[in-house]
């Protein structure tokens, strides 16, 4: 308890965590405020994202390289995947389908983007291990491409109506991404991990982590902290992204993407600063192909225990765009294993365009 509390006096971020209980009350007493419960909800998940974050490194440093992969894979994207199984369960799908497209766009574009321009703002050029950087690129290429091919098949004039056969494809379609994924840790942790050292820049000296016992009772606790939150998060969404002018897919896309992914980044764009840019690469391509390759396929076959009825991988022609555009953009981006300033600005001026369109165009059905 004293650790978790240290931490807490050291790091401001954590500071917020005062609107964890502040949301909870204001939901009991003032449970149709919609926008201020949004706000405080947003407020209230990010220092539990960054938490979350803390004590999985800590769990993952104590059971290995295996062990620890396997926690990343199930833990790093935790945030994202207990809001969108809240969605699930309230039938919001399109929201559901926003936050995984923008998940995957948010990482590998702005995150890698940011993380080069502020890495290149204090060093010339940068280098990094182009092999992590190709493994987690052609990971997400290919999972681009699987998430693509219900879209691509939705409109086909002999297709029988009623969902049943893009059902089916995204069912099959989520078997194959996750033993994808299964085989890429295999890869990366086991059987080639000699590909994968740092490249040996930047202040390598390693953290002290919580001991094991904090770090699992804080994970149970703030597992719990975040359902809640995200529960209160997706009841009000519809009502404040009225009252803000944006569209569920807006809010899924963007704003979801940005809030679940708070702690990443900020363990991202410190490593960056400190010239560890293969740590910074790996995170942002890492958590991109995470929920392409695990969380999505996670959510299709959860939707079919606690959703309404079963969701399927049918993203609008939008969303479709983006994410082969992110795709392509990031694996050209770090296939030369350099970098300067420029590039980063380059990517968050994509990013940006993404989201103008996306508010002043909402999918159809929703503007």
């Amino acid at each position: 308890m004293q650790t978790l509390l240290r931490e807490i006096r050291k790091t401001p971020l954590l500071w917020t965590l005062a609107f964890v209980p502040i949301v909870l009350v204001a939901e009991a007493v003032a449970p149709h405020s919609h926008t201020l419960l949004f706000v405080l909800a947003v407020l209230a998940i990010v220092p539990l994202a960054a938490l979350l974050s803390h004590a999985t490194e800590a769990v993952a440093a104590k059971t290995g390289d295996a062990v620890g992969g396997l926690l990343n894979a199930t833990l790093g994207n935790l945030t994202e995947l207990i809001i969108a199984i809240t969605a699930l369960r309230a039938g919001q799908y399109m929201l559901v389908k926003a936050s995984i497209a923008g998940a995957i766009v948010t990482n590998a574009v702005f995150m890698l983007g940011a993380c080069l321009l502020l890495g290149g703002l204090r060093y010339h050029v940068q280098e990094y291990n182009r092999a992590s950087a190709r493994l987690s690129s052609g990971l997400l290429l290919m999972a681009t491409v699987a998430l693509l091919a219900p879209s691509a098949v939705a409109d086909l004039e002999h297709l029988p109506q009623g969902g049943g056969i893009l059902n089916k494809l995204s069912l099959g379609i989520s078997v194959l991404l996750i033993l994808a994924y299964g085989l890429g840790l295999l890869f990366s942790l086991r059987t080639h991990k000699e590909l994968f050292a740092s490249a040996g820049h930047g202040d390598d000296d390693k953290e002290a982590h919580w001991p094991i016992g904090t770090a699992v009772g804080t994970l149970l606790v703030v597992t719990v902290l975040v359902a809640l939150v995200s529960e209160i998060f997706v009841e009000s969404v519809q009502k404040a992204a009225e009252t803000f002018g944006m569209s569920p897919a807006f809010v899924g896309f963007i704003v979801v993407s940005l809030v679940g992914a708070a702690a990443e980044f900020a363990v991202a764009f410190a490593a960056a600063r400190k010239d560890r840019l293969d740590m910074a690469v790996s995170i942002a391509l890492g958590s991109a192909s995470q929920i392409a390759l695990f969380v999505a396929p996670a959510l299709v076959l959860l939707s079919y225990v606690v959703g309404p009825k079963p969701m399927d991988l049918q993203f609008w022609p939008g969303a479709v765009t983006m994410m082969m555009i992110a795709t392509v953009t990031s694996a050209f981006i770090t296939a030369s294993g350099r970098s300067a300033w420029f590039v980063g600005a380059l990517m968050i001026f994509i990013y940006a365009v993404f989201a103008l369109t996306l508010y002043v165009v909402p999918p159809a059905g929703q503007g």
